[in-house]
Parts: C-alpha cells; sequence; structure tokens
C-alpha cells in the first residue's frame, strides 16, 4: 500500500526515545513520538492529523506527533494489522466491519484491532452533480450510464458510500470511477465524470481535495437532490447518519436544483495500538482538550473540546479503549463502567 515503505520503518510501538534518548527535556519524565497513519494528502484526517502535530509541538514536553500518508480509514486497519502503524485515523463503521468480519473484512480479515481513542471528526458526504450531467435527483441515477465517483477506494467514506449506494439500488447500472482523490480534480476539469460524492466536516470547511474540484469545476458544480429512495438506503445502512443542513464551504453557488445538503455521515476516531505507552495517549487527549484553539488555528474543522465528554461520541462498547485514554476519561468523570478498558 501507499506509504508502506515510510511507515514501515517505524517501530512497532510508535514511540520513539526523544531528544537523543528515552529522557524528556527535564531529564525525567519519557518522550514519545507517536505515528498516525492520517490517510492521503489534502484529506480531512491529514489535516486533524498535522494540526493535532502542531498542538503537541507547542504545547507538549513529553509528545511528538509524525503524521504518514496512507490509503485511507479502511486501508489503515490493514496497514496496522501488517504493522505498518502504530496508530491511525479511522472510522466506526470500518472498526466494526473489521470487528465483525463483514464488508471487505469479510473475504480478507484483519487478526487484530487498534485500542479506541477519542472522537476527531464527523464527515458529512454528499452528492454533487455537474453541469452538462443532466441530473438532478439521485432518482435519475436509477436510469444507469452516468459515470459517478463515490470517493477512492480504501477510503472509510467510500466504504460507508458504496454501500449506501447498493442499498439504494444504483450501483450496478451506473459506471464507477475509481482514482485517487488527488485526480479527481483532473477528472471533473475534463469532464470526465457526472456527479460525485464529496465530504466536509463537522458543518465548518470542505476536505482539501473537494475544495480543489470546487475551484476547478468551473463554476459548473451543483448539489443533486436527494429522494426518498436514497434516503431510506441512508436510513437503513448501520453507521449512516442521515443529515440536512445548508450547503458550506463552497466557492460558487450549488443551489441550481437545492440548497439543502442531505448527507450520510460518519464519525471517525484516533486509534491506538496497546504497545503505545499510555502515558503518551493520556497527553495527546490533554493536548486535544486543553488546547483545541491551537489545532484550530490549523485546521478549522477541530472539534470544540471544552466539554471532553464529545471525545467519547465514537466509543464503540465492545471494543477496548486505550488505558491513557481510559486514565483521562476517568480523570475527567466521562468514563462509563459499560466500555471495555484495554
Amino acid at each position: 500500500m501507499k506509504g508502506a515503505a515510510t511507515v514501515g520503518v517505524i517501530s512497532t510501538a510508535g514511540c520513539l526515545g526523544g531528544n537523543g534518548d528515552e529522557d524528556g527535556e527535564d531529564g525525567g519524565d519519557e518522550s514519545y513520538t507517536v505515528t498516525i497513519g492520517a490517510t492521503s494528502q489534502n484529506s480531512s484526517t491529514q489535516a486533524a492529523a498535522q494540526a493535532l502535530a502542531r498542538a503537541a509541538n507547542e504545547h507538549s514536553d513529553t509528545v511528538k506527533i509524525s503524521p504518514q500518508v496512507t490509503d485511507g480509514w479502511t486501508a489503515n486497519l490493514y496497514e496496522y494489522d501488517d504493522d505498518n502503524i502504530p496508530a491511525m485515523g479511522v472510522d466506526n463503521n470500518s472498526l466494526s466491519k473489521a470487528m465483525a468480519e463483514d464488508g471487505p473484512f469479510a473475504d480478507n480479515p484483519v487478526d487484530k484491532l487498534p485500542q479506541q481513542g477519542f472522537m476527531f471528526t464527523s464527515l458529512q458526504i454528499h452528492w454533487v452533480a455537474l453541469e452538462g450531467s443532466g441530473l438532478e435527483s439521485t432518482a435519475d441515477l436509477a436510469d444507469g450510464g452516468y459515470t459517478i465517483y463515490p470517493i477512492q477506494p480504501g477510503f472509510g467514506t467510500r466504504l460507508l458510500t458504496e454501500e449506501v449506494i447498493k442499498e439504494a439500488g444504483l450501483w450496478e447500472q451506473n459506471d464507477i470511477l475509481n482514482v485517487d482523490t488527488g485526480d479527481i480534480p483532473g477528472a471533473v476539469e475534463e469532464d470526465r465524470v457526472d456527479a460525485l460524492c464529496v465530504y466536509g466536516a463537522n458543518s465548518v470547511a470542505l476536505s482539501g481535495w473537494v475544495q480543489e474540484v470546487d475551484v476547478r469545476s468551473g463554476g459548473g458544480l451543483y448539489l443533486l437532490e436527494v429522494d426518498e429512495n436514497y434516503r431510506q438506503a441512508i436510513e437503513e445502512v448501520p453507521g449512516a447518519i442521515l443529515e440536512e443542513f445548508e450547503a458550506y464551504g463552497y466557492e460558487q453557488d450549488v443551489d441550481k436544483v437545492t440548497n439543502q445538503v442531505v448527507s450520510w455521515s460518519l464519525a471517525a476516531q484516533w486509534a491506538f495500538s496497546p504497545d503505545i505507552d499510555p502515558a503518551a495517549t493520556k497527553e495527546i487527549a490533554r493536548i486535544a482538550h486543553e488546547h483545541h484553539d491551537t489545532i484550530r488555528d490549523s485546521d478549522p474543522t477541530t472539534l470544540n473540546y471544552d466539554d471532553p465528554e464529545i471525545m467519547t461520541t465514537t466509543v464503540i462498547p465492545d471494543l477496548e479503549i486505550h488505558p491513557g485514554i481510559v486514565e483521562f476519561f476517568q480523570d475527567n468523570d466521562i468514563w462509563n463502567d459499560e466500555w471495555t478498558s484495554g
């Protein structure tokens, strides 16, 4: 997988002694470098990881964070299983399917799973179409023959999107464009696609690659109307959250057909190997909680962690939570005894 050669040289523990040895700057506490699989360049996860890394640089004497390019949330679970990354951004849908050996994990299961960390984003996936496509509604896709982009293979957003489209019965009759997010702006510019699934984060900003699609579409991008069949498909697919809101983040008016976004949203969290020292993950959680303003300076979509309870939104009760995160939750009185401690 992309990035494996670079990521593979990182120790499986994900924690390397800082300052040339295992001691912190004050000669007391150990220092740690935590490598995080952060998906592709210009992705929302890459932006979030880089912003977290900046906050760690500015506000911690013991933890450094090293974001690495990978092929996506779903792909990260395979990278982790192959000992290529010790920590990652991952969505709850991919995690749940890996736990149940369902979806892509039915034929290709993983032998081990990371322990849970805390929520860092919710991506709001939705449909847009291009001038000249003739599309006005998701119902039109039932006719078939359209070229659609359901996001990059390997992304957790792709896994969920593909499931929703198939549930709506719109997959087989259309042509699926399988390219990386870095290549889709060019395909849009060259009129090689009719409709795309795109996303923004936390009702604040579009993902970096979607912003580039917006710019390079030549003003020809607009929201698709979502019919009742597709709404029902969203509600039928576990892991998909139906949301409705006004469009945000676009540099052009996208309300040619409708001004309402109907999204199938997907929450994601940071997850960690049990080999990572609990002191490191507890410190990462502290940085997010106490210095989310610094993180937001780099990534405007950063959640408000003033109330740390929002960090628990993604907890899957049956999957272990990293001991350092458990300690942070307990210290902040947001631990639930129904959850599973690593």
